[in-house]
């Protein structure tokens, strides 16, 4: 890139000379154009005709050329306004000025759609097929017209298309090595990004698998959503469907990038700061290698690009515990000098656009993205976010043998939180009064009749081993029995199943239960705080999720009923936890780079 601006091409290069050339040739006054069948004779190298005015025209262009005579041009003196040439009409400067004006905006816009279509060229969209008809609604729009965006970014192990020059080892189809939904609140001033541990359990819900969809897994690796299938482009629309369950969030755009797409990306900008806390050797990154290797990152501040870049978001050993936990907060460290280097050098067309030349030729989106105006319409929707604004944290998690389990409530409020567009540290980002809210200055504006619940129990205060739950979900919000299965599971219940209750209209949570089971009723009822207890003759255990565990979940408000109700219930406030590990984009970016190191 060097020597050429930022965005321009060789091809670009060619054109602006040609059009300096055009500038600087301009006719010469005392070349006065020839035309007619003469120019046409001369051209066929005609023998010119002799006598007559043609010869008198001949004889004083000799003489203008040096030939012997007197008088200005050294020919013999021809009659008044005979024998004279007649000068030639001067070209008219300023309609060649904007004739070639003209033409360079043609040029320049024929170009800039080139760069649009070679652009459009690069994007792949992943089949929506995929996508799941059971999703969470979408956001509504506040006063102004805004409203929250929520993006899976999932960067993809992929080995397939070369990648495997970059990323080493020689398994088959594609995991995902990180994924971050990143929640752009409604005013977009604010954004989140919460990274997934890929070793976290969770229930992967049906699939769309070489044509047939799959049976939900339960307790089951995160990642494994983008394995199913075993393709090299791994399954995007299996992660989406798997967020979407456990977040009750919908998300608005997916995009996966390969290890090709990330590292031309960070060349494209050139390079990233990053920090090591200690140096890293070839031994570090690949374990198998038996040896301790060559030095690939020594400690403290450096700037990395291309395959250096990669090195560093995937190195997980020789730094703090090894853990993948510490990786992540090093991805985040990476995206968060990534995001500042780019609105440094000016987000605009100029800097974006050799960027996502980069990335989009190793990109996978979502149908509804699938084009450059929307990929360059969405980067530039974030240009007024200032960069102590963009955060970035984890979800709440807790190791479970090698693996990962979520920790609730903690995890749920955060759902809850960024559904109602309220930041980590509880403020209000939703941009403006929602339509479906009354204005609480308002008159008419009438409090919920629903009283506040009671705050939940710990589930590790509470023991179900041995029992068996049914969920149901009695309200018209999604997604709510993923929620409340997590919980159950964390205070050892075994769920049997969730579906949906026989009426969608359930204020209050309800738990039915035979007289086997009146022990560990009780059990169940502190999870659920405000819940009504109904003996029932069928054997078993169960819990119809009313409108008031929605409310606590980030949901509709128990006794709200569409756009006339009352305003949606706020979120508990998010444990310190959550918000004092949050990383901001402009931190030191040798600040929490490594876990137990």
């Amino acid at each position: 890139m060097s020597g050429h601006r930022a965005g321009a091409s060789d091809r670009d290069a060619g054109y602006r000379r040609g059009v300096d050339a055009s500038h600087n040739a301009a006719p010469s006054d005392a070349a006065p154009r020839e035309g007619g069948r003469r120019a046409a004779r001369e051209a066929a190298a005609e023998p010119p005709r002799t006598g007559g005015r043609a010869e008198a025209r001949r004889a004083q262009a000799k003489g203008g050329r040096g030939g012997s005579g007197g008088g200005n041009g050294g020919g013999p003196a021809g009659p008044a306004g005979r024998g004279r040439k007649k000068p030639g009409k001067k070209p008219n400067k300023k309609k060649i000025i904007a004739w070639s004006a003209a033409s360079a905006v043609v040029l320049v816009a024929a170009a800039g759609g080139a760069v649009y279509l070679k652009l459009n060229g690069n994007i792949n969209s992943f089949d929506k097929a995929g996508i799941a008809s059971d999703r969470p609604p979408a956001a509504t729009a506040d006063a102004n017209g805004n409203k929250p965006v929520n993006v899976l970014l999932i960067g993809s192990d992929s080995r397939g298309s070369g990648n495997s020059n970059l990323g080493g080892g020689g398994d088959d189809g594609a995991r995902s090595d990180t994924t971050i939904l990143l929640h752009v609140y409604a005013d977009h001033k604010h954004a989140v990004g919460v990274s997934f541990p890929r070793d976290s359990l969770v229930e992967i819900p049906p699939c769309l698998v070489n044509g047939k969809w799959s049976k939900a897994q339960p307790n089951t690796m995160f990642n494994s959503a983008f394995s199913m299938g075993n393709t090299d482009k791994g399954n995007p629309a299996c992660t989406q469907n798997t967020v979407e369950k456990l977040t009750g969030m919908r998300v608005d755009h997916t995009l996966v990038v390969d290890f090709n797409g990330f590292a031309s990306m960070t060349s494209a900008i050139g390079g990233v700061n990053v920090c090591l806390p200690n140096a890293v050797y070839e031994g570090d990154l690949n374990p198998n290698l038996g040896h301790k290797g060559s030095l690939i990152f020594s400690k403290g501040v450096q700037e990395v690009s291309g395959q250096k870049a990669l090195d560093y978001v995937r190195v997980r050993h020789g730094i703090g515990d090894g853990s993948d936990i510490g990786r992540m907060q090093r991805q985040q460290a990476f995206l968060s000098a990534m995001i500042k280097k780019v609105k440094g050098a000016g987000m605009d067309p100029t800097t974006l656009l050799p960027l996502a030349d980069a990335a989009t030729k190793s990109l996978t989106v979502d149908p509804d993205l699938a084009s450059a105006d929307k990929l360059l319409s969405f980067a530039m929707s974030m240009k007024a976010i200032d960069l102590h604004n963009i955060k970035f944290i984890t979800t709440p998690w807790r190791f479970e043998g090698p693996r990962v389990a979520w920790v609730h409530p903690d995890v749920d409020n955060l759902w809850a939180a960024l559904k109602a567009d309220r930041t980590l540290d509880g403020q209000d980002a939703s941009g403006g009064q929602r339509p479906d809210a009354p204005d609480a200055n308002s008159p008419s504006a009438a409090p919920s009749s629903a009283a506040p619940a009671a705050p939940a129990v710990p589930a590790g205060s509470v023991n179900g081993a041995g029992a068996r739950v049914m969920v149901y979900n009695g309200t018209a919000t999604k997604g709510l029995t993923v929620s409340a299965s997590a919980k159950l599971k964390d205070a050892k219940f075994t769920v049997t199943g969730t579906a949906n209750a026989a009426a969608q209209n359930h204020d209050t949570t309800v738990i039915q239960y035979s007289s086997a089971e009146a022990k560990a009723a009780q059990e169940l009822a502190q999870l659920f705080p405000g819940a009504t207890l109904e003996k029932s003759s069928s054997p078993g255990l169960s819990v119809i999720l009313g409108k008031d565990y929605a409310a606590a979940n980030g949901g509709a408000a128990a006794g709200a009923s569409g756009s006339g109700g009352a305003a949606s219930a706020a979120p508990a406030p998010l444990p310190s936890s959550i918000s004092n590990n949050a990383r901001s984009a402009d931190d030191d970016p040798c600040a929490n780079v490594s876990y137990n190191g």
